[in-house]
């Protein structure tokens, strides 16, 4: 659907380097980065508001590179909603609709009515933006944007503004919206979860380049470098050295002074290891188990998070586990536990 090719753009403070992408037809695709990674000079760049300096971008096998904004036949919905003030929301909504020569008056209004209807927001119909929640206002946004029946809405941080109730809302309504309009998304965020619930395909970008592509899973839980890892809170980052492999089995010297074992197909040489600190569960007895790696430490911090709780031990490993499992373990700081993970959870790079 969406195929960038070799895209470079320079700002002079800040620059677009190589990039190569592709968006299928029907994904929910997120483009997930700390902030000032370039990721919403990309999204624009793919709408038409920046021409690259070289490289090409291509959407539904045409080059429209060159093509301004009105001619690709996309929606773009903006964090802060950029709706027209002095517009009611009808009038916004109709606003994309007139420019749309090729339909009736008539029809207009029908489509008008039927988005309206769909996203639940008929009785805004003759509000202001001014008076409306920012929830309500970013609806609004979405039903301007899909009123034109673009191929493809590009999403630029949609919920950094809203409350946790109203981002979780609105969430499951960009599913619904991706799900029965069978539409393309690109969204762009910082937010871990978002990318999580929402992506079908995550692209990590740092530093105006795409690092890493691949599902919420790949991304998660087999970040490609020491980078990506430390962002996407793989808190448990160690280096270490591969002694043996038997059958798909590595036995890595690790620098917390321990042997651990995992997946992999090294052999020999210098590795970084990462383990999510969900994958560590604490207990108070050492449990053998030749499918499992048990550490044992001291607890240094415990930190509640709501219902989590995030555990740190004196061989620097973390751990976070439920308010029920600290609470049954009755954890104190000082207390000495044992960390137990699985081999398959333990992910190993070069």
């Amino acid at each position: 659907m969406i195929r960038i090719k070799k895209l470079y753009k320079d700002w002079k403070e800040f620059s677009l380097k190589d990039i190569n992408l592709e968006v299928k037809k029907g994904d929910y695709f997120v483009i997930l980065g700390p902030t000032g990674a370039g990721k919403t000079l990309l999204l624009e760049t793919i709408a038409g508001f920046h021409i690259p300096d070289r490289g090409e971008v291509w959407i539904e096998r045409h080059n429209i590179t060159n093509l301004p904004p009105e001619g690709r036949r996309i929606g773009f919905i903006y964090q802060d909603y950029s709706l027209f003030p002095h517009f009611t929301v009808e009038e916004n909504i109709e606003f994309g609709l007139k420019l749309r020569k090729s339909a009736s008056p008539d029809a207009n209004r029908k489509r008008l009515k039927e988005i309206m209807d769909w996203l639940d927001i008929s009785h805004l119909a003759h509000r202001y933006p001014a008076t409306l929640s920012g929830g309500e206002q970013q609806k609004v946004a979405i039903a301007r944007a899909i009123a034109i029946e673009p191929s493809i809405l590009l999403l630029d941080e949609p919920l950094a503004a809203l409350d946790l109730r109203t981002r979780d809302y609105l969430r499951e309504e960009l599913k619904r919206v991706k799900h029965e309009l069978e539409i393309t998304m690109v969204h762009v965020t910082h937010d871990q979860t978002e990318a999580m619930v929402l992506a079908d395909r995550i692209a990590v970008m740092m530093k105006g380049q795409i690092m890493q592509v691949g599902t919420p899973y790949e991304i998660f839980n087999k970040p490609q470098n020491e980078e990506i890892a430390d962002f996407v809170g793989v808190e448990n980052i160690l280096s270490g050295v591969v002694r043996n492999n038997e059958n798909g089995v590595a036995e890595i010297e690790v620098d917390i002074g321990c042997n651990i074992f995992a997946v992999s197909d090294y052999h020999a040489g210098k590795v970084k290891v990462f383990i999510r600190p969900e994958d560590l569960i604490l207990s108070e007895r050492k449990e053998e188990s030749s499918a499992r790696n048990v550490v044992k430490g001291k607890i240094e911090g415990l930190n509640d998070m709501g219902p989590l709780t995030h555990v740190k031990l004196d061989n620097s490993l973390v751990a976070l586990i439920t308010k029920q499992s600290r609470e049954s373990l009755e954890l104190r700081k000082g207390d000495e536990v044992y960390a137990t993970f699985k081999a398959t959870s333990v992910h190993v790079v070069r």
